[in-house]
Formats: C-alpha cells, structure tokens, sequence
C-alpha cells in the first residue's frame, strides 16, 4: 500500500504533501487543478514512466530545474528526483544506480483513464502500449529489449531516409542487434496475451450481462525467427517506402466481440466494456505474477459510466486493490461517505474533506 505523497515542483505543484487511505483516496475538484498531475507522480515513483508524456522536461515545474517525488510503499521510502536529463532513485535512504533496482522493490500499477478507448478505435500504437507498461512490470528483462529494439529502430530507419543511395550495411547492422531483442519480445507480448485472454473475457462477461463475448489474440508483427534475414529479403520493398518493414514495432492485439471486429462493429458502450475489460485484466494479471494486487489509478472515468459498469468495474477488481480517483463530482456516488480520505483540489491546492 502507498500510504503517502510528496510532490515538489511537479507539473504545477510546488509542494504538496497527501495522505492516502488504504482502499480509496479520491481527489476532487474542477478540470485543470492539478488532479490528474497527483495521480501522475504516484505513477512515475512507482514505475518511473509518465502515460501522459515520454518527455521529462514537462514534468518539471516552470520556473524550476529539477523535481522530486517521495513516497511510502509497504514500509518502504521510495524517492526519485529529476530534471530534464537526469535522474536520481533511493530505496530507504540507499542510492540505486541502476532504475532495475529500484523497480525492482518498487510496486506495480494500472492506469485507467478516458483515452483507453483508443485500445479499441485507435491504432496499434495504442495496443502495443497497453502490453508494454504491464509486460514490463512481469517481466525483467521486457524493458531493456524495449528500449534496445527502439534505439536500433531509430538508427535504422534514420539510415533508410537519410541518403538517396540507401547504405544497407549500416541498415544491416541495425537489424541484427533488433533481431534478439525482437524475439525476446514477442515471445513476452504472446504470453502476456494468453494471460490477459481469460481475465478479459470472464470480466467483460459480467460487464456486459453474459451477452457477449470478447476474444483476444496477439498478432506479431514478424513470423519468422531471425528478423535480419527476414529484412534482408525486402530491400527493394524497403527502399520505396524507406521505412522498417517488419519487427516488433508492428505488432497488434486483435479484438473481437462474438466474433466481429469490436472496433468496427461494437457500439461505444461495448467498446467502453471491452478497454475496462482489458484494464481489469490487466490488474489481475499483475497481481498473479507478484502475488500482490497493483496500485490502481482511475483518472475521471466513474462520471463516464453508467451504474451498473460502475458497480461490475468495482467488484471484478482485484481484492485489496488500492485505489487512487480523480473525480470533477461525487454525483455518480451514492454513499460518497464510504470512499475514504476525499480531497479537494483547487489551484494546485489541497483541502482534506471530512
């Protein structure tokens, strides 16, 4: 459980200090008050990645040159302070060079929020992603071969753009070291679906009443086992189009409702049930791999559902799920009273409510 925050010059915190209970803390208040922002540090300390940004520099307060966030996590003190190019982790007081340390006895979380609709009307991107920030909380050697394959991408589509004469041993070199990486992550990305398969369907199976089915499949972006040779093979395909043509970075997750493409045949309330079903997969997937039911942050999702998925959403969670909520209301609430430690937030302010 993460009992406590400390934010300093985070996004539009200067210095924030919270409490949380153990089963929900909820943050209210109008849009742009710095709610998401509280949910967002609790993310980063955790898993020192932001779903709102890749790029550090936004996180950091205007004015400021650095930001720190602390926290305690089962017992633990967790600190990571960082500006736009560097950053600096601590387990209980203890300096860790490496961010697999500190991961490592760090926690586990799933973000909720209002875009995880595009898991069914966006593109692949948006799938992929959905499997990276849970695959690299299971697996241990996931986001190495992530962030290895993507540098090499990078590097080798650079290549193909850059001359008119395409410098295909330069593009070669490339491909062989995102060839092992690849291999390491499909194979994670084809496990972490057939666990999530399951959890889906039993909890969209509730969300929807028992009247549909939803089925999911991971669909890799390459087939063979050795992507160099299978790129070699395309170069005159590679030229025209001066991009990497096959590898991990085109991978999907193909959805389907009873049988039919949920994005372009599900309505948006069966489309809604399917990215909760996925979300709540996801934790229970999570907590099968630690033993331990993730952190679950619900950004101003309850407002958008009706009150049976309210209700299902918050039963088919895992058990002992602590829960952190944005919320612009408590409308969607009927006993407001048994939620927990309830703040408001105005101006990057807090005010406990009682």
């Amino acid at each position: 459980m993460l009992t406590d925050l400390l934010l300093r010059d985070f996004r539009c915190f200067q210095e924030c200090r919270v409490s949380l209970h153990e089963d929900t803390t909820l943050f209210i208040g109008r849009n742009a008050q710095g709610k998401t922002s509280l949910l967002e540090a609790a993310c980063v300390l955790l898993r020192l990645q932001s779903p709102r940004t890749g790029n550090r520099a936004e996180l950091i307060r205007l004015g400021a040159g650095t930001l720190l966030i602390e926290g305690t996590l089962a017992g633990r003190r967790l600190r990571c302070a960082q500006s736009a190019s560097t950053r600096r982790l601590a387990l209980d007081g203890a300096v860790c060079g490496k961010s697999a340390d500190y991961l490592a006895g760090s926690g586990l979380v799933v973000w909720m929020d209002h875009r995880d609709m595009n898991l069914l009307r966006g593109g692949a991107e948006h799938r992929r992603r959905h499997l990276d920030f849970a695959a690299s909380q299971i697996y241990p050697d996931y986001l190495h071969a992530l962030r290895s394959y993507e540098r090499a991408l990078r590097g080798r589509n650079h290549v193909l753009k850059r001359d008119a004469i395409i410098s295909w041993r330069q593009a070669d070199a490339f491909a062989h070291v995102m060839s092992d990486h690849a291999r390491v992550l499909r194979a994670r990305r084809a496990d972490l679906a057939a666990a999530l398969q399951p959890h889906a369907a039993l909890v969209h199976h509730e969300l929807s009443a028992g009247a549909e089915a939803l089925s999911l499949h991971f669909a890799p972006g390459w087939q063979g086992e050795n992507l160099a040779e299978e790129l070699a093979a395309l170069r005159e395909e590679e030229a025209r189009t001066r991009s990497t043509s096959l590898g991990p970075h085109r991978d999907d997750l193909c959805l389907t409702l009873n049988g039919l493409d949920a994005a372009t045949y599900a309505s948006e309330g069966q489309q809604r049930s399917a990215a909760l079903a996925l979300k709540t997969a996801q934790a229970r997937v999570l907590e099968d791999a630690s033993g331990r039911p993730p952190l679950l942050l619900l950004d101003d999702i309850f407002g958008e559902l009706d009150a049976h998925r309210r209700r299902a959403l918050l039963r088919l969670l895992p058990a002992g799920t602590q829960k952190i909520i944005t919320t612009t209301s408590l409308d969607w609430s009927t006993d407001p009273t048994s939620l927990g430690a309830i703040y408001q937030v105005e101006g990057a302010t807090l005010a406990a409510q009682g």
